[in-house]
């Protein structure tokens, strides 16, 4: 029986698939996004944000209870890591920095069970999934989502090989994008790289997805065709609105940095 994966039936729908970026590691905050009304999915960030994977399980039982799909982004493409974060009951891996195809191909072999990869069976806690043992197994390697993020001039430069080596969504880090190709964001350079790795995952039928970090962005990234799009992040979201509602308050410009994610 299929695991039931909210995000891979929104993806399935062809309907756009929008989410969320947790940074923190709070179950009340994570419940709380999951609960947002056209929410499919949320990414719990253990590569950037203040969680590990201590905090895995819980974060992920909360979103999946919460009718959205949990996606776990380990720091490096290191197979126990990835062995670590499905076995708490991911719904979806991403893995950052997929520069080569051989990355990518190394991702997906740690994603999947044997014969078609080398994940070790131990699935006792994968309850976000609705399936434990045998049962969550003889589903994972197809339903289970593997997402790698292309955020890097060599991964451009691969697209076309990166996405036939098994993978379901490629991912783009768009600020670490701009960064690595020495281009301001949004620059013309910077816009034709997102467009070239588009095109690619539309002529493969993968999904094309990108981070962005407010309703305009995403708006504008549904429109040029991307299937899966974060909206925003919990700690923008908290340091935007509390700015906004200081400055309301006081009549002056509360001084707002950001949260970090925007170069």
């Amino acid at each position: 029986m299929p695991l039931d994966l909210p995000l891979r039936k929104q993806l399935a729908s062809g309907k756009p698939a929008a989410g969320a970026w947790l940074t923190l590691p709070s179950t009340a905050i994570a419940r709380t996004i999951a609960n947002t009304q056209n929410i499919s999915w949320v990414l719990i960030d253990g590569e950037h944000g203040l969680i590990n994977e201590t905090h895995f399980y819980d974060l992920a039982n909360a979103i999946a209870s919460s009718g959205a799909s949990p996606i776990i982004r380990v720091p490096a493409e290191e197979s126990w890591l990835i062995k670590r974060a499905l076995d708490t009951g991911a719904h979806g891996l991403m893995v950052p920095m997929a520069n080569s195809p051989e990355i990518v191909r190394k991702v997906v072999e740690a994603c999947k069970y044997p014969p078609a990869g080398i994940r070790g069976f131990g699935p006792m806690f994968t309850h976000a999934t609705g399936a434990l043992g045998g049962t969550y197994k003889a589903s994972a390697n197809d339903d289970l989502l593997i997402a790698v993020q292309i955020e890097h001039p060599n991964a451009v430069k691969e697209i076309d090989a990166i996405v036939q080596e098994g993978i379901d969504i490629a991912f783009i880090g768009p600020f670490d994008l701009s960064v690595s190709m020495g281009v301001d964001f949004g620059s013309e350079e910077h816009e034709a790289a997102i467009a070239k790795i588009l095109a690619a995952c539309k002529k493969a039928g993968k999904t094309a997805a990108i981070f962005c970090l407010n309703g305009e962005q995403a708006a504008k990234r549904f429109a040029q065709g991307f299937d899966m799009v974060s909206v925003t992040t919990d700690i923008d979201t908290i340091t935007d609105g509390f700015a906004a509602a200081l400055s309301v308050a006081t009549g002056q410009n509360a001084k707002f940095t950001g949260s970090g994610y925007s170069t």
